[in-house]
């Protein structure tokens, strides 16, 4: 006997598929920050016109199999380049938060580690750019499964040749600064 779906039926599995992947898109990996709304203009505290020192960013559950954590801040509104701000990597697994105000050490007591800057200083270097239009500042925060390995001070292009191959999810937070 062949049976026909009826259009009720066909209506509820839709309704339930698009529930379904609502919710999937939901439970994305996502990176938030208390000191400022995505989107947003970064305060004067997090950059070279204040304290310069870095922001709290948090994140939710990674995905299942993560081993760590990198997270990288570019500026790839710098004419001919894009410009590294900031380097993290090896985070726990476990970490799900970096407070404000990371030192500016190489290694840090969780074990992570820290590379150099554009300016090729270690640590968080806040938005510091020349006059003129807003720049954007990429958060990048990427879930691995593995642990990098690199030495504390790594460059940016061994932090991406380290993560290639190894990222789970990306999550990203865009902020704005301008003198």
């Amino acid at each position: 006997m062949l049976l026909l779906a009826s259009p009720v039926t066909e209506r509820a599995r839709a309704a339930a598929a698009q529930a379904a992947a609502q919710k999937t898109s939901e439970a994305k990996f996502q990176l938030t920050s208390s000191s400022f709304a995505a989107d947003s203009d970064i305060p004067a505290k997090y950059t070279c016109d204040g304290a310069n020192v870095s922001p709290a960013l948090a994140w939710t559950e990674p995905p299942a199999g993560t081993q760590s954590f990198a997270l990288v801040l570019d500026d790839p509104d710098v004419p001919k380049k894009v410009v590294i701000h900031w380097l993290v990597y090896d985070l726990p697994a476990t970490t799900r938060a970096l407070p404000e105000g990371v030192p500016t050490k190489a290694k840090l007591p969780d074990g992570s580690r820290q590379g150099k800057s554009d300016p090729g200083k270690i640590g968080y270097g806040g938005p510091c750019p020349s006059p003129g239009a807003a720049h954007h500042y990429f958060f990048k925060l990427f879930a691995l499964d593995y642990q990098t390995g690199l030495k504390p001070k790594a460059k940016g292009a061994e932090v991406e040749a380290a993560i290639k191959g190894h990222i789970l999810a990306q999550a990203e937070l865009i902020a704005r600064f301008q003198h």
